[in-house]
């Protein structure tokens, strides 16, 4: 099986041929792409090297999968070839989320929508993969009604230069020298802000925007009421949201509990432990604590879901994907 990487240099890319090497997917051939500029990189892939070549029309020729994890524009760009040329794409970015003909998919949510036929499948926002995989066994059995969500976000999540100006604002801070800022929008180190993406029509931003609509598609819920606030803080990796939810039946945190117990991609941490981001920080389980009652919301929950955006939000879940295709298909 012939499976490429497009945008292999990346860190969702990298994280890509990581799990694609430790979860032994099935692939015999490997290509891992780049820009011009990056291509001849020497990349880990297990206990291999391999090189990343320049990304062409040939080198979808006989692959069965091409693994998207470049931004929009590019994705938009190259989707058709890869689909031309035969091959089933899992795309990470933005591009195709919100197209009904496209199923936008959290394997452990909703991967029953799988057939095996499917040429094209989105994976959703980073944030969106590690709530619903919390909200989505709840959902199932109680009925999720609304969400009002707070998410606290790493610095990886904006890419690999986010970090290295997180890494290098923090010295410089410390040093007492004056910081530069490029990678994001505001100053990261030892701060946070309350803007991830651009700002849509009535003042939220890109990123609220897109855990609203993309719950409702996942979830099949177009009646979900979901309210955001995602922030920027100064952390390396690992995602963090606190979720206030409502369901159509009272849940009491017994309940949910035992619910979540049981969830696939889920661990939860009861009494007065909690998860950190450090906890996440290259795991594959989203990790949920301190669930509670809401003193708001009536007959409502409140918790807390931390997951690495770079596994489950983003390279895992597409890995997931492709592996509940070749399960549906019998290979």
């Amino acid at each position: 099986m012939k499976a490429v990487v497009v945008g292999a240099t990346g860190a969702v890319g990298t994280e890509m041929l990581s799990i694609i090497a430790e979860r032994k997917f099935p692939v015999t051939e490997l290509v891992p792409t780049a820009s011009e500029r990056s291509a001849g990189a020497a990349l880990r892939f297990g206990t291999k090297e391999v090189k990343a070549v320049a990304l062409t029309k040939e080198i979808f020729d006989g692959a069965d999968f091409a693994f998207f994890c470049l931004d929009s524009r590019l994705a938009l760009e190259w989707t058709p070839v890869a689909l031309d040329a035969g091959c089933t794409v899992i795309d990470n970015s933005s591009a195709y989320r919100m197209r009904s003909d496209v199923p936008l998919v959290v394997p452990e949510v909703n991967g029953d929508l799988l057939t095996g036929a499917e040429r094209l499948i989105a994976k959703p926002n980073c944030t969106t993969a590690i709530a619903l995989t919390a909200l989505g066994p709840l959902h199932r059995v109680f009925e999720l009604r609304s969400v009002v969500a707070a998410s606290y976000q790493a610095a990886s999540g904006a890419g690999a230069a986010a970090v290295r100006e997180l890494r290098s604002q923090t010295r410089d801070a410390l040093d007492g020298r004056e910081t530069e800022t490029r990678a994001l929008p505001r100053r990261i180190a030892f701060n946070l802000f309350p803007q991830i993406g651009g700002f849509v029509s009535d003042g939220y931003t890109e990123e609220e925007d897109k855990l609203e609509k993309e719950s409702r598609r996942i979830l099949d819920a177009p009646e979900l009421r979901v309210s955001a606030t995602c922030v920027r803080v100064p952390v390396e990796r690992a995602h963090s949201v606190a979720l206030h939810a409502t369901f159509a039946e009272r849940v009491t945190p017994e309940k949910a509990t035992e619910t979540l117990r049981t969830a696939s991609g889920v661990r939860v941490l009861e009494g007065e432990d909690y998860p950190t981001p450090l906890d996440a920080d290259g795991g594959d389980d989203v990790l949920v604590g301190r669930i509670r009652r809401d003193r708001v919301f009536e007959g409502g929950l409140a918790f807390w879901v931390v997951g690495d955006q770079l596994r489950k939000g983003a390279a895992l879940n597409a890995v997931q994907i492709a592996e509940r295709i070749l399960e549906v298909r019998g290979k």
